[in-house]
């Protein structure tokens, strides 16, 4: 016993002479230069320590304190600031609707420098979703390759592979969608040859084929009924073009799209001459109450010589879950013509109060467009804005709302215009948003130079997807598919 005593206290001294003293460090009236940027951000309590990195060639060492307006502290120091995550649960806690303010200190050349303090908000919202899931693929042009469908623990640096491209060689999966962040209920599509469409529900896996005579093309960017009896899909072929001489390199783009509604309870399709037009309708949503469609249509171009006339409307159509019928009028919300602009990717929230949507030039792919932003409109009036507290110079969309509305994520080309990164911003009832943040990671600066992938795809989860990959490679391998009707 006593030995163990005497082994506990060495291990206290060595810890303590790890850290050493900040004595009489000279003041810098300036922000600390700190990576990611986390100053005036507003966090969920218990997300991932927001650990940061300072930056600075001389800089040997990183001291932080993080005090609690509501009380509670914290104290690291080391190579960057790199805070335990119970400890910080446990601060963000006891601070929930208050202010967390850190002191940054930095040593070079044997001298210690303080910077002015910054701050963060903890939100009096909770964020009750277990993680995020999202696709990793390099920006690069090709079919196929290392692509992969991940899972990540909001609340500590876990990062779970749900289905990559080693369980199904060859194959390009995307389209990765949940009921409103139920994992319960899962589609995605795999493209190309063997390809197929999975329903997944209570964790049986059902791989479709969704192609007919009177869809043109596999299912696509998908959007679940909120009853679950259903899912919706665009049918089209994606293409790709490059740019000569120019600082953008690609344009996606379709050259037909029309919208179906699988019924998954009996494997039919239920269409609508509204929805397959000589247009292109594309990004379905189903309002929160399952009563409206919501989506982007566009009028034929001769792509890709017009593609600066590729003009998407956000539109809505009714539709009604216990007939399994379309409304039969088309209401347009945004018209593409009068406003020269092109609305996609419409992300209604679940209370039923906002629609988040994509605003480009042109196009119905916006995550090559750099000018791409988010917009938010008042379901209750109708009124819409630009949401300028989270827009960057470069490509923002995919995004997607939490489950209980106050929180949502984003894909954004802000950091390098290569590489997209994911964010987390905050929203009130009065529509106010936050700043937003990148999403936390354990060594940030080491982890954003080894990652080589883009995320894409982002949605929340409100518990860990349970998902066997060895029965997806075994299906989809098998050539097996359950071929869909026309109701």
């Amino acid at each position: 016993m006593k030995r163990h005593i005497i082994i506990l206290i060495a291990a206290v001294l060595l810890a303590a002479c790890g850290q050493r003293q900040v004595d009489h460090p000279t003041l810098v009236d300036a922000p600390a230069p700190i990576w990611p940027d986390y100053a005036d951000v507003t966090i969920p309590a218990g997300i991932a320590p927001l650990n940061f990195n300072v930056d600075g060639s001389d800089v040997e060492r990183v001291d932080v304190v993080a005090r609690g307006s509501k009380g509670g502290q914290l104290h690291v120091q080391g190579e960057w600031a790199d805070f335990d995550i119970d400890e910080w649960a446990s601060l963000t806690e006891q601070n929930r609707g208050g202010r967390i303010t850190f002191t940054v200190c930095t040593l070079s050349d044997g001298r210690w420098k303080q910077y002015r303090d910054f701050s963060i908000s903890v939100s009096p919202y909770p964020l009750d979703d277990w993680g995020l899931t999202y696709r990793r693929i390099q920006p690069g042009y090709e079919v196929g390759g290392d692509i992969g469908i991940y899972q990540r623990d909001l609340h500590t640096f876990s990062e779970y592979a749900i289905l990559t491209e080693t369980a199904v060689p060859g194959r390009c999966m995307n389209c990765h969608t949940a009921n409103r962040a139920n994992p319960a209920q899962l589609t995605m599509q795999i493209r190309g040859e063997g390809g197929g469409t999975l329903i997944q529900k209570d964790g049986r896996q059902q791989w479709l084929d969704t192609k007919t005579d009177s869809t043109k093309a596999a299912g696509s960017y998908a959007y679940w009924h909120p009853d679950g009896n259903y899912c919706a899909y665009a049918v089209n072929s994606v293409h790709q073009s490059f740019y000569v001489g120019r600082d953008r390199r690609i344009e996606a783009y379709h050259k037909f799209s029309d919208i179906i509604i699988l019924d998954t309870r009996t494997n039919e399709l239920v269409l609508s001459p509204l929805l397959q037009t000589e247009d292109q309708e594309i990004f379905p949503a189903f309002s929160a109450d399952g009563r409206t469609l919501y989506y982007s249509t566009s009028k034929p171009c001769n792509v890709p010589a017009e593609y600066q006339k590729v003009k998407c409307s956000l539109c809505a159509i009714g539709f009604d879950a216990a007939t399994g019928t379309y409304g039969t009028t088309v209401d347009t919300l945004l018209n593409a013509q009068q406003l020269d602009k092109s609305f996609t990717l419409a992300r209604p929230s679940y209370d039923g109060r906002w629609l988040m949507y994509c605003v480009t030039d042109c196009s119905n792919f916006p995550v090559f467009h750099p000018e791409a932003d988010l917009w938010l409109m008042d379901l209750k009036t109708r009124q819409t804005r630009p949401l300028t507290e989270v827009n960057s110079d470069d490509t923002d969309s995919f995004h997607n709302w939490s489950t209980n509305s106050h929180w949502f994520v984003f894909a954004s080309r802000r950091g390098d215009g290569q590489y997209c990164r994911l964010y987390l911003a905050s929203i009130d009832d009065r529509g106010r948003v936050s700043k937003p943040f990148l999403l936390p990671q354990r060594h940030p600066r080491a982890f954003d130079q080894a990652m080589m992938d883009s995320y894409n795809c982002p949605d929340f989860t409100h518990t860990k997807v349970s998902f066997d990959a060895h029965d997806a490679h075994r299906q989809v391998f098998n050539g097996e598919r359950v071929k869909v009707k026309i109701r």
